[in-house]
């Protein structure tokens, strides 16, 4: 809905906060690890998902439901979308294959290819052709965007009174688990830690791998996006989100949800519940044509769709 686009990046955000959340569960047998040491470690492996996920292409099932005032579902809409790296300066590429149990006719997607591959030479040429000038405008905007990823990881260490919980076992997995409760005075330097701050949490983290394995948070106060003009997330609002060793190597975004109740604009308020499921992830081949799509992605489409139909 609009505005969700804003909580939609502290989900993203949750790879970012390796640092967050727990629930302990299982029995102490052994000491835990020491907390400043550990959350050094972990400190040093955080990374965008969305870089990380720019190696991979995968597929994701979202669900997305309308809620009555009583959080009862009215209404559901499920899309499945493959979900391949974007092109240069470009955000990722989704390629809607089903719709509410019905798969996209071969034709339509046979159009969505000829116009991204279109759109890939186009761009192909214009790099190609760029002038130093343009190199170096590219350059500063990867430069930002490295500076704005520190700026939020360093704000979840500001934000946050970090607290050791426990050890839990999450599918396998050892993993300790932190609260995360934001400080009253924190001084957020990032948009994405300036959202933070009104939502606590706990996180869930592989004792091994010092990678977030879950996440959950819940917003304590208003969220106003936009300055409250585009939408303002009321208190109580939760969004949850998992990651999963993929390849037996990289910690890569399992699923991820919200539900709550938002004001859009300046009077409707909605109810809203999401859930996204992220599968089938394979690596990228880099020489694999620009427009996204490797050689074999026609079969995996076929057989994803004949899946879900």
């Amino acid at each position: 809905m609009p505005g969700m686009k804003s909580v939609g990046r502290f989900l993203a955000l949750a790879a970012l906060l390796t640092t967050l959340v727990g629930g302990a569960g299982a029995a102490q047998d052994r000491s835990l690890p020491e907390r400043e040491a550990f959350l050094a470690e972990v400190r040093t492996r955080l990374a965008s998902d969305r870089s990380l996920q720019s190696r991979y292409r995968y597929v994701e099932t979202r669900r997305d439901f309308k809620l009555d005032e009583d959080g009862r579902p009215t209404d559901e809409s499920v899309k499945v979308f493959e979900n391949y790296p974007g092109l240069p300066g470009e955000g990722r590429w989704e390629r809607l294959i089903v719709e509410d149990g019905r798969p996209v006719p071969v034709e339509e997607l046979a159009k969505q290819d000829r116009e991204r591959a279109e759109r890939a030479e186009t761009l192909a040429r214009r790099q190609a052709n760029a002038s130093d000038r343009d190199r170096a405008r590219q350059l500063r905007d990867w430069e930002k965007h490295q500076r704005e990823t520190v700026e939020a990881v360093d704000d979840v260490f500001r934000i946050y009174d970090i607290r050791m919980l426990g050890r839990d076992r999450i599918d396998g997995h050892d993993t300790i688990v932190f609260d995360l409760s934001p400080r009253p005075d924190a001084d957020p330097r990032s948009d994405d830690g300036r959202i933070m701050r009104h939502f606590a949490a706990r996180a869930w983290i592989s004792e091994t791998d010092y990678e977030l394995v879950r996440v959950d948070a819940e917003a304590i106060d208003t969220v106003s996006i936009g300055w409250g003009l585009l939408a303002r997330v009321h208190p109580g609002a939760r969004v949850s989100f998992t990651r999963r060793k993929v390849d037996g190597e990289t910690w890569l975004p399992a699923s991820s949800s919200y539900s709550g109740s938002a004001r859009v604009g300046l009077v409707k308020v909605l109810h809203r519940s999401s859930t996204s499921e992220f599968s089938e992830y394979r690596r990228v081949d880099p020489s694999a044509p620009a427009s996204g799509l490797s050689p074999d992605g026609a079969a995996d489409a076929a057989r994803t769709r004949r899946s879900a139909g």
